[in-house]
């Protein structure tokens, strides 16, 4: 189960690392998205993540699952929450982003790939 840690009118809901790594340890279809810059992944990223810079989840949307979970993840977690306000209006209802990116992942001691 998700804590909700959503503000108001956001369209997507907030995870810790922790959260996150247990929605994809659920083995449930979930999917996570990357949307730093090619450049930036060099360093790892989250085991499983597909890159999409966050410039291109505009024109890449329909490469993103409706019924399915959409965890996004950046650096920090700022980009990431914009990604997914573009999904959500783009239609996608199934949203999450990570507070504190890849730096929290990375904190929390979870593997990244490279």
């Amino acid at each position: 189960m998700v804590t909700r840690r959503s503000r108001p009118n956001e369209p997507f809901t907030r995870l810790s690392a922790e959260q996150a790594k247990k929605m994809l340890d659920s083995k449930n279809g979930t999917v996570i998205v990357d949307v730093r810059e090619p450049d930036e992944t060099k360093t790892g990223h989250v085991p499983g993540a597909v890159l999409m810079p966050v410039n291109s989840v505009f024109s890449r949307t329909a490469e993103l699952p409706k019924d399915k979970d959409i965890i996004f993840v950046c650096a920090v977690g700022q980009r990431s929450a914009l990604a997914a306000e573009i999904a959500a209006a783009m239609g996608l209802t199934k949203l999450f982003n990570i507070e504190g990116g890849t730096e929290a992942w990375k904190a929390a001691g979870y593997p990244l790939e490279k």
